[in-house]
């Protein structure tokens, strides 16, 4: 495992290489955690593992206010957070030993992978999405964030739940980004993995992305929450198939 910082314009993220014992050249993935997460949450690790078992390097990143990244969560938006992915994949294509380049992520990293594999289709050989937030731009629209209403006409300058509290900013930019747009550019393969007991994001949320993909496939986690409490197994077997047959 090797541990650095890549630079997103200024903003030092804090990412962590894994690749499989003895291997010179291959696949990467990108993985990215979700709102108020992190790179050592175990789901995150769980899928991590997966992939270098499947014989895929993965590059964990922890995006801006997030894990020991730059910047103050209250001040994230998913704006920044796509500036910086998109820094990741640049460091990513830079490295010598990629054969291919995959993309993962969990929640609003699950949203983030949606986005940014329409912003570089050409980039991926496959997206794989896990408990994809993608309701939150739309929401947004409506006048609520996880929950949490306000009057999206006149956005407040902060909003806060019992565990977390973001600016206005991040609501002004959530309201401007149609995930439909990006769904639609990406044609590569897409894998949705998603448990249906999920209360976080509702699970018929992963059909609607599944049925709107070209080419896409969905796993039901039956019995699973948001971030696939008691069933990890269940996760990791999902995802080590899928590269396995990928990489083949």
């Amino acid at each position: 495992m090797e541990e650095f910082f890549i630079n997103s314009d200024g903003i030092r993220l804090h990412a962590k290489l894994d690749r499989p014992d003895k291997m010179k050249k291959g696949p990467l993935c990108i993985l990215i955690h979700g709102f108020t997460g992190h790179m050592e949450e175990e789901h995150i690790i769980a899928a991590q593992k997966a992939m270098n078992e499947a014989g895929v390097s993965v590059l964990r990143a922890e995006m801006y206010g997030h894990g020991k990244s730059d910047g103050e969560f209250k001040n994230h938006t998913l704006y920044k957070w796509v500036t910086n992915a998109l820094a990741v994949v640049e460091y990513a294509k830079e490295l010598d030993f990629v054969t291919g380049l995959y993309l993962c992520g969990h929640s609003q990293g699950g949203l983030l992978t949606m986005l940014i594999g329409g912003m570089c289709a050409d980039d991926f050989r496959a997206i794989v999405p896990l408990s994809p937030a993608w309701m939150i731009p739309g929401d947004a629209r409506k006048g609520t964030v996880l929950g949490n209403s306000f009057d999206p006409e006149h956005i407040p300058e902060r909003l806060a739940s019992e565990s977390w509290e973001i600016s206005g900013d991040y609501i002004r930019t959530a309201q401007s980004i149609h995930v439909e747009d990006a769904i639609s550019r990406y044609k590569g393969k897409v894998l949705v993995i998603h448990g249906d007991e999920d209360t976080i994001v509702p699970f018929d949320y992963a059909e609607k992305a599944a049925e709107l993909y070209k080419n896409s496939g969905l796993v039901k986690i039956h019995g699973g929450d948001h971030c696939f409490t008691g069933h990890l197994e269940e996760l990791a077997d999902s995802i080590r198939d899928f590269f396995q047959k990928e990489i083949r």
